[in-house]
């Protein structure tokens, strides 16, 4: 990859996006940015008190500010929020201005992976982890298929693999 590319790493909540994020970061040499981090690093609260006291409305605008703002940068990787591609702005900017890599995974393996995690707002709710899972699945996989320029399934793969995967496919486009 002579040129660098701004990479955009998409999916549910519990594929990937900032372990490999950083790692594929560390590999291509690049700056490494997570929008939920962003916005913890920028109001100085977790992202589920920003849910709490703005509710998602609130933190999607906020989200939806960083990652225009992010995507300006050049040569960078983000690992997005799992719903911020229900935005059309950010869709929109994120197909405009980097090469977008869905990282695909099951709802048994986000389940597996998101189990004893406390910052996932989305989660922290009376009904069924699988069911409110489901319904996001429902909602967004189509969103995250239609703005990927690569799709990468992450179950049953180690970090470094599909890091591996994703250098080998972008030196491909």
């Amino acid at each position: 990859m002579a040129e660098k590319r701004n990479i955009f790493l998409v999916g549910p909540m519990g594929a990937g996006k900032s372990t490999i994020g950083r790692q594929l970061a560390q590999q291509l040499n690049m700056d490494f940015f997570d929008s939920d981090y962003e916005i913890e690093r920028r109001t100085g609260a977790d992202v589920g008190w920003v849910f709490d006291v703005e509710g998602e409305s609130g933190f999607r605008d906020r989200e939806e500010k960083i990652i225009n703002e992010l995507t300006d940068k050049q040569g960078i990787i983000l690992a997005t929020g799992g719903g911020s591609i229900k935005s059309r702005e950010t869709r929109n900017r994120l197909s405009a201005r980097g090469v977008v890599i869905y990282l695909e995974t099951t709802i048994d393996k986000q389940l597996i992976r998101t189990q004893r995690d406390k910052k996932r707002p989305l989660l922290q709710v009376d009904a069924p982890p699988k069911e409110v899972l489901e319904k996001l699945a429902k909602e967004r996989n189509y969103l995250y298929k239609e703005i990927a320029d690569i799709t990468i399934c992450t179950d049953d793969k180690s970090v470094k693999s599909v890091v591996n995967q994703i250098i080998n496919m972008l030196e491909k486009k």
